[in-house]
Parts: C-alpha cells; sequence; structure tokens
C-alpha cells in the first residue's frame, strides 16, 4: 500500500499544452490494450496463424513499454527521447518486416525474403539515428544519413509494392493478397512519417530542407508526428494480420 501511495505521489500532471506528454500516454495505452486483445485471441486461431497474430501482440508490446519509458522522460527531462525511440523501432520495425514473411509462407515465401527485409528495415534506422542524434550541427552529414535512410526506405516499399513480396502475394490471392495490399499501403504511407519527422526534427533534414525554423517546435512537433505514426501503424498492422486470420479460419 505504501509503495502504491509513493507511486501516486510520484504521478506529475500533464500540462493542457504538452501535446508531446499527451500522445506519450494515448500511443502507451492504446498499444498495450492491442496487445492485450492480440495475446488473448491466440487460442482462436489455426496454428498457421498464431505466429503472426503473436508477432503482432509482440510489437505492440515492446512498444508500449518503451513509450510508458519515454513519456516519463519527456516529463522529467523535457528532451526529444531519440535513442530510446531508436531502440523501439531496432526492434518492432524488422518484425513488422517479418509480418510480410509470415502471411506469405502460405505462397512458399522463404526466409531469404525476411531477412532481406529485416536488414534494409535496419539500415534504414541505424543510418536514420547517426543522422537525427549523432551528426548534430552538421546539416551535410545529416543529409547524407537521411538520404541513405530514404534510399533503404524505398527498397523496402519496392520489395512489398512490386518485387518478391507482391509475387508472391498475388500468387497466394484472396485473403493474403487482400492484407498484403493493405500493409504495403502501412509502408508507403503510415511509414512515411518517419522521413517527415526527420526532416521536422533535424537542423539539415532530408534533402537539405527543413520545414520548422525554431528548433524546440520542430522537436515537438516531430514527437508528436511520431508518436500518432506510431500507434496507428503498428496497431494497424496487427490489426490487418489479425483480420487475415479471422477470414482464414473461416474457410
Amino acid at each position: 500500500m505504501r509503495t502504491f501511495m509513493y507511486l501516486l505521489a510520484d504521478v506529475s500532471k500533464i500540462a493542457n499544452d504538452d501535446y508531446v506528454g499527451f500522445t506519450f500516454f494515448v500511443g502507451s495505452m492504446a498499444m498495450m490494450a492491442a496487445s492485450a486483445f492480440f495475446f488473448l485471441s491466440l487460442s482462436q486461431f489455426d496454428k498457421k496463424w498464431r505466429t503472426s497474430v503473436l508477432v503482432s501482440g509482440l510489437i505492440t508490446f515492446i512498444a508500449a513499454v518503451h513509450y510508458f519509458y519515454m513519456r516519463d522522460y519527456w516529463d522529467q527531462v523535457g528532451e526529444s527521447p531519440t535513442f530510446f525511440r531508436y531502440v523501439d523501432w531496432v526492434l518492432t520495425v524488422p518484425l513488422m518486416c517479418v509480418e510480410f514473411f509470415l502471411i506469405l509462407r502460405v505462397a512458399g515465401a522463404k526466409q531469404s525474403l525476411m531477412w532481406k527485409l529485416i536488414f534494409w528495415s535496419v539500415v534504414m534506422l541505424v543510418t536514420g539515428y547517426f543522422g537525427e542524434a549523432i551528426a548534430i550541427g552538421n546539416p551535410t552529414m545529416q543529409w547524407v544519413w537521411g538520404l541513405a535512410s530514404g534510399i533503404a526506405y524505398f527498397i523496402i516499399v519496392y520489395i512489398v509494392w512490386f518485387g518478391e513480396a507482391k509475387k508472391l502475394a498475388v500468387s497466394a490471392g484472396g485473403q493474403v493478397l487482400k492484407a498484403h495490399n493493405i500493409l504495403c499501403w502501412f509502408v508507403l504511407v503510415g511509414w512515411a512519417i518517419y522521413p517527415l519527422g526527420y526532416i521536422l526534427g533535424t537542423e539539415g533534414g532530408l534533402f537539405g530542407l527543413q520545414l520548422v525554423s525554431d528548433i524546440d517546435a520542430a522537436q515537438m512537433s516531430m514527437n508528436v508526428v511520431y508518436n500518432i505514426g506510431d500507434a496507428v501503424n503498428k496497431i494497424g498492422f496487427g490489426l490487418v494480420v489479425f483480420s487475415l486470420a479471422v477470414n482464414s479460419s473461416k474457410d
């Protein structure tokens, strides 16, 4: 009881204009709720879809834990939790790529596809981190690292929209193709918020552009964009996989 009261006393109030803190809090709760939903639904699916739904739950669970911590970091330090955000991404984004492989196994997807997507997602994240956190004060290097991250992103887009993954989805047809196409839109549109956040939050920005002149406002805008985009992308990915598992189990 004493510990509980101590935790209550340690809770700080979110200011009415603290949109970053608010989106951190809402994002963490939404993703934790999604995790519980995915985990508790596992028993209703055929064995071949359980891993896909399990991975969906892991993605949102890992993100929720990081978001609880990042919200506290933002509240206590008042700075963008860039390092911890990239730790979250380097765990969850490759898992989102794994989802493509898992749903395409019915069409004969090989592990090489999975490792290819994982590799380019890690390249995208590592180069993005270098540009956003390491090359601070060096707009030229931020441009270079941002461009490298963007190239890796578009390679992933090509693989899932036109390359090996797309061909497998077409051969599978039905619910698998439908789910694959929706996930492709998440990658093309939903993941586009990350380079947008890079432009908003770094001095040099992608292609040397910066949309916000005030760096504090830039950091706030970047975090709000990331928080909303993360929740939508990760929960949305999971719901698409969940819907595929439900519909396939009915067939």
